[in-house]
């Protein structure tokens, strides 16, 4: 089988529709998204707050649902929307990674101690988890301040480490909704260009929600989600 052959659609969502009702009236987040992305590859999603990015964003992490409409994850093609509750948990647990716009750490962690902790959780065996997390740390270039508490590390540095917190688990799929979002414009780029990098190295697909069209530009792929529809767009 050749390179080609080899390359599959790891994300596909088919007419992805999400309402929300307030009141007497329903508001209409997304109207019909299709959207699909190979292994290995990234996206950015650009759009307006309120334009239903994260939310798009959820229902492939299985953090929010469908009003009506497929997710197939992997090779296989497997419609999570049709998991139950025990079976979604699984699924974000080993295919997926986080990242969000605040960094989530445990104050009372190390950032070494942050990292390996979802690894720990799903049953790694401590010694491995913590060089996995070493690991990581190195490619994020803070293995100098793995010792260091969340309240010791810059804001950049926090968000680094929730970077190589993602990864822990070796998930297939990294879903970062806005992770630059409160960082200035140096420590964005940083964060920003670590993380491709660092997808790019372990072979993760990347989906990334950002209002940062420079940030975007780093993505195989670019969106914009406006009026509920997911338009391919060259910024």
């Amino acid at each position: 089988m050749n390179d080609e052959q080899n390359i599959y659609k790891l994300v596909k969502t088919e007419n992805i529709i999400k309402n929300y009702t307030s009141g007497n009236e329903t508001l209409h987040i997304l109207r019909g998204i299709n959207f699909e992305i190979e292994e290995g590859k990234s996206a950015a999603i650009n759009g307006q707050s309120g334009s239903g990015k994260s939310t798009f964003l959820n229902i492939i992490g299985g953090l929010d649902r469908a009003d009506e409409g497929k997710v197939f994850i992997g090779r296989e093609k497997e419609d999570i929307t049709s998991l139950n509750e025990k079976e979604i948990s699984l699924y974000r647990s080993k295919k997926i990674g986080f990242i969000f716009q605040f960094h989530y750490l445990l104050k009372d962690f190390t950032a070494l101690e942050n990292v390996m902790l979802p690894a720990f959780i799903a049953g790694v065996k401590k010694k491995q988890a913590l060089q996995r997390a070493k690991d990581l740390l190195a490619d994020v270039k803070l293995d100098d301040r793995s010792g260091h508490f969340p309240s010791q590390l810059s804001g950049g540095e926090r968000q680094r480490v929730a970077v190589a917190r993602s990864m822990v688990n070796d998930p297939d799929i990294i879903l970062a909704d806005e992770p630059t979002g409160n960082l200035d414009p140096q420590n964005s780029e940083i964060v920003t260009q670590l993380l491709y990098e660092n997808a790019k190295k372990w072979n993760k697909t990347l989906i990334v929600v950002t209002h940062d069209v420079k940030a975007a530009l780093n993505a195989t792929y670019q969106f914009v989600l406006e009026d509920g529809l997911l338009t391919r767009r060259d910024f």
